[in-house]
């Protein structure tokens, strides 16, 4: 598998080094420094080989890490393996930076000798991890505490451990979307899918059994035909999440947590799950079919000569009026010959960048069922060159309180027949956000 693993920062210097097989030298960090790291020209794949040994690379902040190999091993599963280790080491000290890992390099050597075994990977689950390598050192357990983190470890349910206690359980979900959209000046849906998460924390005392259900296209018709509710689907947390109400969506594919018993989802498509403690991502997914656009950008670019263009903007809000859309921008892009652009807008603030080739217009907050619109004149400086310009789309950022694609969270129950609480002593939160991804109008 994985032969060496390597971190470098900005300079090439290695702060942390673990060779697992003979066949990775001494050598192979000389041979990542300058072919990647010191690089005349930017490298921009992840897979670099050099004299017949594989570097999987991810980058940081100002920090490499480096997997080593000269095997041919599955290149996906080493990426996993080194997000996952950004994720452990974030989770230990917080930022990854030089300054972090120098002051804590012993343990990261600590947490490479669990995760790794002769370069395969083993327990990367944080929860795991942080039982028995702590930041002040392995302190001296109880043969009860020895055999309780064996047991997490070796066992079935090595995510979360035994024993926790909390006064009030509480459980936070937030299903977190990005719609990307790319239309044409006529209106037309060119391409558009949306991708989201659903992020729980949980703070649930014992070890509760969890179910969760959504409006999934194949659960509703199959309700439907049955005749009959799952009686769990009573409970209705979605409450006016959507912008559009819908009744169900087609998920076109999705990945779950660990926790999550797969074979359930397959047979009933219900999400039944014993949660980890703390902040974890419990599913993505991706749906292509009837997204809620936020928003609709009508564009009109006008040349007036050729020293000469009128630019003008509108855009308006597709989603209920009792609904507020937040930290909106739009960038309109201007041709590199721009000597001077007058701006007119009737809500907001815009403003011309030279650096950027763009004017930016942001508005604070904009409800829904409504429409603005900015107008520019925009001067051009005269040039030889006969092409014409190219027109790059117009993009926009926002940020919105409902999921675009229409998912709703019909129900989550909480189980624990060990402790004595039942599914309603347990507070329950659900919040929708929905964010631009590449969201472009051609113009």
């Amino acid at each position: 598998m994985i032969g060496g693993l390597f971190i470098y920062n900005h300079k090439g210097e290695v702060l942390i080094s673990r060779v697992y097989r003979d066949d990775i030298g001494r050598n192979a960090v000389d041979a990542f420094r300058v072919n990647v790291i010191h690089a005349r020209q930017q490298v921009r794949s992840p897979v670099t080989n050099i004299a017949r040994t594989s570097f999987f690379h991810v980058k940081r902040s100002n920090i490499w890490l480096a997997a080593v190999t000269k095997q041919n091993v599955n290149a996906a599963m080493v990426f996993e393996f080194l997000y996952k280790m950004c994720d452990v080491m974030t989770a230990y000290f917080g930022k990854i930076s030089e300054e972090n890992i120098k002051n804590n390099f012993v343990l990261i050597y600590e947490l490479l000798d669990e995760i790794l075994d002769f370069g395969y990977p083993q327990n990367s689950e944080t929860g795991a991890l942080k039982t028995f390598i702590t930041q002040t050192g392995i302190k001296s357990q109880s043969k009860e505490e020895q055999s309780q983190i064996t047991s997490q470890v070796t066992g079935q349910i090595g995510w979360r451990r035994e024993g926790i206690k909390y006064r009030r359980n509480e459980l936070f979900l937030d299903v977190l979307e990005s719609v990307n959209l790319l239309m044409s000046p006529q209106g037309q849906v060119l391409s558009a899918h949306v991708s989201g998460r659903v992020v729980m924390k949980s703070y649930l005392s014992g070890m509760p059994e969890c179910k969760f259900g959504m409006n999934d296209k194949i659960v509703i018709d199959k309700q439907g035909k049955g005749g009959a509710t799952d009686e769990a689907g009573k409970s209705d947390l979605g409450g006016s999440g959507g912008g559009g109400g819908k009744q169900s969506i087609a998920i076109d594919d999705c990945t779950f947590h660990q926790c999550v018993r797969l074979s359930k989802f397959d047979a009933e498509r219900s999400i039944s799950f014993i949660p980890p403690d703390g902040e974890c991502e419990l599913m993505r997914y991706r749906t292509t079919k009837d997204i809620i656009l936020p928003f609709r950008v009508i564009p009109l670019v006008r040349e007036v000569g050729r020293t000469k263009l009128e630019v003008k903007v509108v855009i308006k809000s597709n989603f209920k009026p009792s609904l507020l859309a937040q930290k909106i921008e739009v960038r309109i892009p201007t041709p590199l010959n721009t000597s001077g652009v007058q701006v007119i807008c009737m809500k907001g603030k815009a403003k011309y960048k030279a650096s950027e080739n763009a004017i930016v217009w942001k508005i604070k907050r904009m409800a829904g069922m409504k429409e603005s619109q900015i107008s520019a004149e925009i001067e051009l400086l005269p040039t030889n060159d006969k092409k014409k310009w190219a027109r790059p789309p117009i993009s926009m950022n926002f940020e919105v309180p409902f999921a675009p694609s229409g998912l709703k969270v019909r129900y989550l129950k909480v189980f624990e027949p060990k402790l004595n609480y039942s599914d309603h002593d347990v507070i329950k939160w659900v919040r929708y956000i929905g964010r631009s991804g590449i969201y472009e109008t051609r113009c």
